[in-house]
């Protein structure tokens, strides 16, 4: 917004200078003035961090299977801060969507880990998972994103945050880098826990996207209306 205004500004005194321009000794003088003024607000123009700029439109691609990828059949959460379990029979196939409602401390998290552990759930041993945690416990934080990764193509992370450990990226880097692993491991099936903590809002449209044209099923827990609206056919499990 302030580079904007910056920008008319700068515009319209541009063109005020242009009408000033050889008419007297003093206009002249006042349009010299006006230039260096423009030279000076150039300088001062804000300049946006790389992880500021809103990334390129991305594509997750799945991986092409034929048979069953995940079955549910149990899910246990807390209920009067005591574990309850529920019995249930959910399939996902390609394309479905599934979101784990309920309140905080409920469990969701910790259903998220207890499917991806096999417990209450079926998951094809053929199947490569991709996992977003909130706390990217899914990350070694020891290697550097250049070994995490070896080639990020359209996630904005430059070569020399490549060479970084990861432990010592910013939150939304490390974000973007689990959707960067995302497109080169071509998963089966999504298992995203707040896939929007930490991400920048400019970027959330594009990756709420790319999910929404993921063609494996997903399942998924967030709390940002305006991400959870732009996946079509989201189905719902509350486990309240």
């Amino acid at each position: 917004m302030a580079n904007a205004r910056l920008e008319k500004s700068i515009k319209d005194r541009f063109e005020k200078v242009n009408k000033l321009g050889g008419k007297s000794v003093a206009m002249n003088r006042l349009s010299r003035k006006i230039r260096e003024d423009i030279e000076e607000d150039k300088l001062n123009r804000v300049e946006l961090r790389k992880e500021d700029k809103t990334i390129p439109e991305c594509k997750i691609p799945n991986q092409e299977f034929v048979g069953y990828v995940i079955k549910l059949n149990k899910v246990s959460f807390l209920k009067s801060h005591q574990v309850s379990e529920k019995t249930v029979n959910i399939e996902l196939a390609k394309k479905d969507r599934l979101q784990i409602k309920g309140p905080n401390g409920i469990g969701k998290s910790t259903l998220l880990k207890s499917i991806l552990a096999g417990q209450g759930a079926d998951i094809n041993p053929e199947i490569r998972v991709g996992y977003y945690s909130q706390d990217f416990s899914e990350l070694d934080f020891n290697q550097t994103a250049y070994d995490s990764l070896m080639d990020i193509s359209q996630i904005k992370l430059n070569g020399e945050l490549l060479a970084n450990k990861i432990g010592s990226l910013s939150e939304g880097q490390k974000g973007l880098l689990c959707y960067a692993r995302f497109m080169l491991q071509e998963p089966g099936l999504l298992i995203l826990d707040e896939p929007t903590n930490h991400i920048n809002f400019r970027h959330i449209p594009v990756i709420a996207k790319a999910i929404d044209n993921y063609q494996g099923p997903v399942i998924l827990i967030s709390h940002l209306p305006e991400f959870v609206e732009k996946i079509k056919d989201l189905k719902e499990l509350d486990l309240d």
